[in-house]
């Protein structure tokens, strides 16, 4: 049984969540079980409030309140932030290995 690191989790699933990349491919090129990736992403999903099913899409009828966007706005930013802080890290790593 292999132990993965936390910020290899994440990056993963957020290649999934953010790359809209099937489970299923990821797991391939990555050489996991499926089954696995899915229980990554399912916990991802609760440790970060997201929503497990993809609700994006409303009816024009019905608007989201302001406190429903600023929940969701704050999310996505979170979001946001974790992806840009991984490729400052992933940056930093590959200019350490070209010196």
């Amino acid at each position: 049984m292999r132990k993965y690191s936390k910020e290899f989790k994440d990056s993963t699933v957020q290649l999934i969540i953010n790359e809209n990349q099937k489970v299923t491919d990821v797991a391939q090129d990555l050489d996991l079980n499926p089954k696995t990736l899915y229980h990554w992403v399912t916990t991802y999903k609760k440790e970060h409030n997201i929503p497990t099913k993809n609700i994006n899409f409303k009816n024009n009828n019905e608007k989201e309140s302001e406190s429903e966007e600023l929940k969701r706005l704050r999310r996505e930013n979170k979001l946001l932030k974790q992806e840009r802080d991984i490729l400052k890290k992933a940056t930093a790593y590959f200019a350490k290995e070209t010196l």
